[in-house]
Protein backbone atom coordinates (compact mmCIF):
# COMPACT_ATOMS: atom_id res chain seq x y z
CA UNK A 1 0.00 0.00 0.00
CA UNK A 2 1.48 3.08 -0.68
CA UNK A 3 1.19 6.48 1.25
CA UNK A 4 -1.69 7.69 -0.99
CA UNK A 5 -3.86 5.44 -0.38
CA UNK A 6 -3.16 4.53 3.34
CA UNK A 7 -5.94 5.56 5.71
CA UNK A 8 -5.70 9.02 7.03
CA UNK A 9 -4.48 9.25 10.33
CA UNK A 10 -6.63 9.88 13.95
CA UNK A 11 -7.55 13.30 13.79
CA UNK A 12 -6.40 15.47 16.79
CA UNK A 13 -10.16 16.66 17.42
CA UNK A 14 -9.26 17.45 20.98
CA UNK A 15 -6.39 19.78 20.16
CA UNK A 16 -8.41 21.56 17.58
CA UNK A 17 -11.36 22.68 19.51
CA UNK A 18 -9.18 23.93 22.20
CA UNK A 19 -7.42 26.07 19.46
CA UNK A 20 -10.73 26.98 18.14
CA UNK A 21 -12.26 28.11 21.77
CA UNK A 22 -8.95 29.73 23.00
CA UNK A 23 -9.22 31.83 19.84
CA UNK A 24 -12.69 32.75 20.57
CA UNK A 25 -11.88 33.61 23.43
CA UNK A 26 -9.28 35.74 23.05
CA UNK A 27 -11.10 37.59 20.30
CA UNK A 28 -14.05 38.74 22.39
CA UNK A 29 -11.68 39.74 25.11
CA UNK A 30 -9.75 41.70 22.66
CA UNK A 31 -12.85 43.60 22.02
CA UNK A 32 -13.75 44.15 25.80
CA UNK A 33 -10.37 45.65 26.39
CA UNK A 34 -10.59 47.81 23.49
CA UNK A 35 -12.38 50.47 25.42
CA UNK A 36 -15.60 50.76 22.61
CA UNK A 37 -18.44 48.42 22.77
CA UNK A 38 -18.47 46.51 19.84
CA UNK A 39 -22.34 46.02 20.48
CA UNK A 40 -23.02 49.23 17.63
CA UNK A 41 -20.93 48.02 15.01
CA UNK A 42 -22.65 44.70 15.52
CA UNK A 43 -26.35 46.12 15.61
CA UNK A 44 -25.42 47.68 12.00
CA UNK A 45 -25.27 44.29 10.77
CA UNK A 46 -28.79 44.14 10.73
CA UNK A 47 -29.07 46.75 8.53
CA UNK A 48 -30.16 45.92 4.71
CA UNK A 49 -26.43 46.92 3.40
CA UNK A 50 -25.27 44.21 6.54
CA UNK A 51 -27.51 41.70 5.53
CA UNK A 52 -26.36 42.07 1.81
CA UNK A 53 -22.80 41.63 3.15
CA UNK A 54 -23.34 38.44 4.88
CA UNK A 55 -25.04 37.07 2.15
CA UNK A 56 -21.94 37.91 -0.46
CA UNK A 57 -19.58 35.94 2.43
CA UNK A 58 -21.88 32.80 2.49
CA UNK A 59 -21.28 33.19 -1.75
CA UNK A 60 -18.00 33.40 -1.63
CA UNK A 61 -17.84 30.33 1.10
CA UNK A 62 -20.16 28.12 -1.45
CA UNK A 63 -17.97 29.22 -4.72
CA UNK A 64 -14.99 27.82 -2.83
CA UNK A 65 -16.92 25.04 -1.50
CA UNK A 66 -17.69 23.94 -5.50
CA UNK A 67 -13.84 23.91 -5.74
CA UNK A 68 -13.10 21.76 -2.98
CA UNK A 69 -15.69 19.41 -4.76
CA UNK A 70 -13.62 19.50 -7.63
CA UNK A 71 -10.27 18.75 -6.11
CA UNK A 72 -12.34 16.12 -4.31
CA UNK A 73 -13.64 14.52 -7.34
CA UNK A 74 -9.84 14.28 -8.73
CA UNK A 75 -8.90 11.91 -5.62
CA UNK A 76 -11.84 9.59 -6.37
CA UNK A 77 -13.98 10.67 -4.11
CA UNK A 78 -17.49 12.76 -6.26
CA UNK A 79 -19.66 14.30 -4.24
CA UNK A 80 -23.27 15.22 -4.65
CA UNK A 81 -23.82 19.20 -4.51
CA UNK A 82 -25.48 19.46 -1.37
CA UNK A 83 -23.36 17.05 0.64
CA UNK A 84 -20.46 18.75 -0.98
CA UNK A 85 -21.20 21.46 0.05
CA UNK A 86 -22.30 20.53 3.79
CA UNK A 87 -18.43 18.80 4.34
CA UNK A 88 -16.72 21.56 2.75
CA UNK A 89 -18.81 24.13 5.17
CA UNK A 90 -18.15 21.92 8.11
CA UNK A 91 -14.53 22.37 7.66
CA UNK A 92 -14.47 26.11 8.61
CA UNK A 93 -15.11 25.07 12.23
CA UNK A 94 -11.52 24.77 11.99
CA UNK A 95 -10.62 28.03 10.58
CA UNK A 96 -9.17 29.85 14.10
CA UNK A 97 -6.67 27.26 13.79
CA UNK A 98 -2.27 28.20 13.23
CA UNK A 99 -1.77 29.42 9.27
CA UNK A 100 -5.99 27.77 9.15
CA UNK A 101 -4.61 24.38 8.95
CA UNK A 102 -7.23 23.11 10.71
CA UNK A 103 -8.83 23.21 7.38
CA UNK A 104 -6.65 20.96 6.38
CA UNK A 105 -9.06 18.35 8.53
CA UNK A 106 -11.93 18.48 5.65
CA UNK A 107 -10.96 15.20 3.72
CA UNK A 108 -10.01 13.28 7.05
CA UNK A 109 -13.48 13.65 8.60
CA UNK A 110 -15.21 11.88 5.95
CA UNK A 111 -17.09 8.60 7.76
CA UNK A 112 -16.87 6.77 4.37
CA UNK A 113 -13.70 6.21 1.93
CA UNK A 114 -11.54 9.49 3.86
CA UNK A 115 -8.57 11.02 2.31
CA UNK A 116 -5.32 10.28 3.26
CA UNK A 117 -3.44 13.10 5.10
CA UNK A 118 -1.26 13.42 2.15
CA UNK A 119 -4.32 14.07 -0.54
CA UNK A 120 -6.10 15.81 2.04
CA UNK A 121 -3.10 18.09 2.80
CA UNK A 122 -2.61 18.81 -1.02
CA UNK A 123 -6.13 19.86 -1.63
CA UNK A 124 -5.29 22.37 1.22
CA UNK A 125 -2.20 23.72 0.00
CA UNK A 126 -3.96 23.66 -3.59
CA UNK A 127 -6.60 26.10 -1.49
CA UNK A 128 -4.17 27.75 0.01
CA UNK A 129 -2.17 29.01 -2.87
CA UNK A 130 -5.23 29.45 -4.89
CA UNK A 131 -6.79 31.98 -2.57
CA UNK A 132 -3.27 33.64 -2.50
CA UNK A 133 -3.49 34.51 -6.18
CA UNK A 134 -6.82 35.52 -5.93
CA UNK A 135 -6.08 37.70 -2.89
CA UNK A 136 -3.10 39.14 -4.34
CA UNK A 137 -4.75 40.12 -7.39
CA UNK A 138 -7.78 41.50 -5.50
CA UNK A 139 -5.11 43.91 -3.89
CA UNK A 140 -3.73 45.28 -7.02
CA UNK A 141 -5.63 48.16 -7.48
CA UNK A 142 -4.19 49.29 -4.07
CA UNK A 143 -1.01 49.74 -5.91
CA UNK A 144 -2.58 52.84 -7.49
CA UNK A 145 -3.21 54.36 -3.89
CA UNK A 146 0.15 53.43 -3.18
CA UNK A 147 2.06 55.54 -5.26
CA UNK A 148 0.06 58.60 -3.77
CA UNK A 149 1.29 58.00 -0.28
CA UNK A 150 3.30 60.45 1.40
CA UNK A 151 6.55 59.73 3.92
CA UNK A 152 4.17 59.92 6.69
CA UNK A 153 3.02 56.46 5.31
CA UNK A 154 6.23 54.34 4.88
CA UNK A 155 5.24 51.99 7.00
CA UNK A 156 2.24 51.31 5.49
CA UNK A 157 4.04 50.92 2.22
CA UNK A 158 6.30 48.60 3.77
CA UNK A 159 3.35 46.44 4.81
CA UNK A 160 1.86 46.49 1.15
CA UNK A 161 4.57 46.10 -0.86
CA UNK A 162 5.45 43.15 2.00
CA UNK A 163 2.01 41.54 0.98
CA UNK A 164 2.39 41.98 -2.76
CA UNK A 165 6.08 39.89 -2.42
CA UNK A 166 4.06 36.69 -2.11
CA UNK A 167 3.12 37.51 -5.63
CA UNK A 168 7.04 37.35 -7.01
CA UNK A 169 6.94 34.06 -4.60
CA UNK A 170 4.46 32.16 -6.56
CA UNK A 171 5.94 33.46 -10.24
CA UNK A 172 9.51 32.04 -9.12
CA UNK A 173 8.00 29.06 -7.71
CA UNK A 174 6.08 28.35 -11.22
CA UNK A 175 9.61 29.51 -12.67
CA UNK A 176 11.26 26.84 -11.27
CA UNK A 177 8.38 24.21 -10.36
CA UNK A 178 10.72 21.49 -12.35
CA UNK A 179 13.07 21.87 -9.35
CA UNK A 180 10.87 22.34 -6.35
CA UNK A 181 7.89 19.92 -7.13
CA UNK A 182 9.94 16.41 -7.37
CA UNK A 183 11.51 17.78 -3.43
CA UNK A 184 8.00 18.88 -1.78
CA UNK A 185 5.81 16.30 -1.99
CA UNK A 186 2.66 17.80 -1.04
CA UNK A 187 3.72 20.91 -3.40
CA UNK A 188 4.05 18.36 -5.88
CA UNK A 189 0.37 16.42 -5.57
CA UNK A 190 -1.09 20.34 -4.83
CA UNK A 191 0.14 21.43 -7.94
CA UNK A 192 -1.67 18.31 -9.95
CA UNK A 193 -4.59 19.73 -8.00
CA UNK A 194 -4.39 22.80 -9.69
CA UNK A 195 -4.11 21.26 -12.92
CA UNK A 196 -7.38 19.82 -12.80
CA UNK A 197 -9.81 22.53 -14.75
CA UNK A 198 -7.60 25.51 -14.11
CA UNK A 199 -10.08 27.70 -15.82
CA UNK A 200 -12.91 26.22 -13.36
CA UNK A 201 -11.20 26.64 -9.74
CA UNK A 202 -9.94 29.77 -11.05
CA UNK A 203 -13.30 31.50 -12.44
CA UNK A 204 -14.92 29.93 -8.92
CA UNK A 205 -12.03 31.95 -6.71
CA UNK A 206 -11.86 35.39 -8.40
CA UNK A 207 -15.78 35.29 -8.22
CA UNK A 208 -15.64 33.95 -4.76
CA UNK A 209 -12.44 36.50 -3.58
CA UNK A 210 -14.77 39.13 -5.39
CA UNK A 211 -17.95 38.76 -3.49
CA UNK A 212 -16.01 39.15 -0.33
CA UNK A 213 -14.31 42.15 -1.53
CA UNK A 214 -17.52 43.88 -2.28
CA UNK A 215 -18.98 42.79 0.92
CA UNK A 216 -16.39 45.03 2.22
CA UNK A 217 -17.45 47.70 0.97
CA UNK A 218 -20.76 47.59 1.17
CA UNK A 219 -19.77 47.78 5.14
CA UNK A 220 -17.44 50.52 4.85
CA UNK A 221 -20.49 52.45 2.88
CA UNK A 222 -23.29 51.52 5.29
CA UNK A 223 -20.80 53.14 8.08
CA UNK A 224 -20.15 56.56 6.48
CA UNK A 225 -16.50 55.77 5.23
CA UNK A 226 -15.99 57.29 1.54
CA UNK A 227 -13.86 54.61 -0.52
CA UNK A 228 -14.05 53.14 -3.71
CA UNK A 229 -15.01 49.43 -4.06
CA UNK A 230 -11.45 48.37 -5.75
CA UNK A 231 -9.87 50.30 -3.00
CA UNK A 232 -11.81 48.41 -0.14
CA UNK A 233 -11.45 44.66 -1.57
CA UNK A 234 -7.84 45.50 -1.92
CA UNK A 235 -7.10 46.38 1.38
CA UNK A 236 -9.12 43.72 2.84
CA UNK A 237 -7.02 41.28 0.25
CA UNK A 238 -3.65 43.19 1.69
CA UNK A 239 -4.79 42.85 5.52
CA UNK A 240 -5.91 38.92 4.59
CA UNK A 241 -2.46 38.40 3.16
CA UNK A 242 -0.82 40.00 5.96
CA UNK A 243 -2.62 38.28 8.53
CA UNK A 244 -1.64 34.98 7.11
CA UNK A 245 1.79 35.33 7.19
CA UNK A 246 1.45 35.86 11.08
CA UNK A 247 0.59 32.12 10.97
CA UNK A 248 -1.65 33.38 14.22
CA UNK A 249 -5.10 31.62 13.97
CA UNK A 250 -6.95 33.04 11.52
CA UNK A 251 -4.12 35.96 11.08
CA UNK A 252 -6.38 37.22 14.39
CA UNK A 253 -4.67 40.18 15.73
CA UNK A 254 -2.51 40.51 12.92
CA UNK A 255 -5.45 40.73 10.35
CA UNK A 256 -7.68 43.51 12.03
CA UNK A 257 -4.58 45.68 12.91
CA UNK A 258 -3.35 46.03 9.74
CA UNK A 259 -6.85 46.40 7.88
CA UNK A 260 -7.70 49.30 11.06
CA UNK A 261 -4.98 50.83 9.93
CA UNK A 262 -5.55 51.14 6.29
CA UNK A 263 -8.79 52.84 6.92
CA UNK A 264 -7.56 55.14 9.63
CA UNK A 265 -4.84 56.05 6.35
CA UNK A 266 -7.95 56.46 4.40
CA UNK A 267 -9.67 59.13 6.61
CA UNK A 268 -11.87 56.89 9.16
CA UNK A 269 -11.32 57.65 12.24
CA UNK A 270 -9.77 55.07 14.82
CA UNK A 271 -13.07 54.19 16.32
CA UNK A 272 -14.98 54.03 12.96
CA UNK A 273 -11.72 51.83 11.21
CA UNK A 274 -12.08 49.32 14.29
CA UNK A 275 -16.03 49.32 13.95
CA UNK A 276 -15.78 47.95 10.46
CA UNK A 277 -12.77 45.78 11.40
CA UNK A 278 -15.20 43.83 13.64
CA UNK A 279 -17.96 43.67 11.41
CA UNK A 280 -15.95 42.41 8.51
CA UNK A 281 -14.28 40.18 10.48
CA UNK A 282 -17.66 39.18 11.73
CA UNK A 283 -19.17 37.93 8.62
CA UNK A 284 -15.91 36.98 7.19
CA UNK A 285 -14.78 34.36 9.50
CA UNK A 286 -16.97 34.10 12.51
CA UNK A 287 -20.00 33.85 10.46
CA UNK A 288 -17.96 30.93 8.52
CA UNK A 289 -17.46 29.21 11.93
CA UNK A 290 -20.62 29.39 12.96
CA UNK A 291 -22.13 27.79 9.75
CA UNK A 292 -19.55 25.36 10.14
CA UNK A 293 -20.18 23.96 13.54
CA UNK A 294 -23.97 24.06 12.53
CA UNK A 295 -23.04 21.82 9.11
CA UNK A 296 -20.61 19.65 11.27
CA UNK A 297 -23.23 18.69 13.80
CA UNK A 298 -25.68 18.07 11.45
CA UNK A 299 -23.25 15.83 9.32
CA UNK A 300 -22.15 13.76 12.33
CA UNK A 301 -25.29 13.66 13.96
CA UNK A 302 -28.16 13.16 11.73
CA UNK A 303 -26.55 11.75 8.01
CA UNK A 304 -23.30 10.21 9.61
CA UNK A 305 -20.75 11.22 6.75
CA UNK A 306 -18.57 12.74 9.41
CA UNK A 307 -16.52 10.30 12.16
CA UNK A 308 -14.18 11.64 14.47
CA UNK A 309 -11.58 8.68 14.72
Amino acid sequence: MNAADRPASRLPLKQLLLVLGAAATAYAVALVLSGDSPAAPLQRLWSLAGLQAAALCVLNYLLRGLRWRLWMAHYGRPLGLLQGLRLYLAGYTFTPTPGNIGEAARGLLLARNPLSTPQSLAIFGAERLADLLGLLLMGLPVLGWLLQLGGARVAWSLVLLAGLAGGVVLALMFKFRGLLLPRVAWLHDAWRCLATRPLRWLGLTLVAWAAQGLAVWLLCREAGLSIGVLQAAGFYAVAMVGGALSLLPAGLGGTEALLTGLLVSQGASAALALGITVQVRVVTLWLAVALGALALVYSAAIRHEISFR
